[in-house]
């Protein structure tokens, strides 16, 4: 059963306990940015098309952080959950010597306050570069997981964009089922 409840102010404080152990370094940043987004709970969902399922969300509207290693540091990659990246294009685009993902044990370390696999596309939170994919940015919304595999966040696009900052680059490819 998934729960629409409209944050942005104190509903988030209002219904914690309701929905669990939220994700607080991302919606206490939106809070404190005083952008309008949802958040969501629904079943358990491990990967980014599974989420898009779960929200009833086209894969297209889904937002899919991948950590890569371009030249020894890391930079979050933001894409569509329906793609994949183009490492050979990003290492282009990059002007980098050496590209690769990032291994799950270094990301758990990384991203400490998440549940593996359900990191925010929010790099500056991090204190990680943050690029993303050509095809996001036209959308009028993005949608993405809240920390954890049973929360999503839904939000503008233009103020994912004002609060991310990301650099825009063409480096994926759609992914047939």
């Amino acid at each position: 059963m998934t729960h629409r409840i409209s944050a942005g102010n104190n509903a988030v404080t209002v219904f914690a306990t309701f929905l669990g152990d939220i994700d607080m370094r991302v919606t206490e940043f939106l809070d404190k940015s005083k952008v309008k987004y949802e958040l969501t709970k629904h079943g358990s969902a491990f990967t980014a098309q599974n989420l898009a399922a779960a929200e009833h969300e086209p894969g297209k509207f889904v937002a899919k952080p991948v950590l890569i290693e371009v030249d020894g540091e890391y930079v979050m990659c933001v894409l569509p959950a329906c793609c994949k990246i183009d490492m050979k294009t990003l290492k282009k685009q990059l002007g980098a010597k050496s590209v690769e993902l990032v291994e799950e044990s270094e990301i758990g370390r990384i991203f400490t306050d998440c549940a593996l696999g359900a990191e925010p596309p929010f790099g500056n939170l991090y204190d990680l570069p943050t690029v993303m994919d050509k095809s996001l940015e036209d959308d009028d919304h993005i949608t993405f997981q809240a920390g954890s595999h049973e929360k999503a966040i839904r939000m503008t696009m233009k103020d994912y964009l004002n609060l991310v900052e990301p650099k825009v680059l063409d480096f994926s490819y759609h992914v047939t089922s």
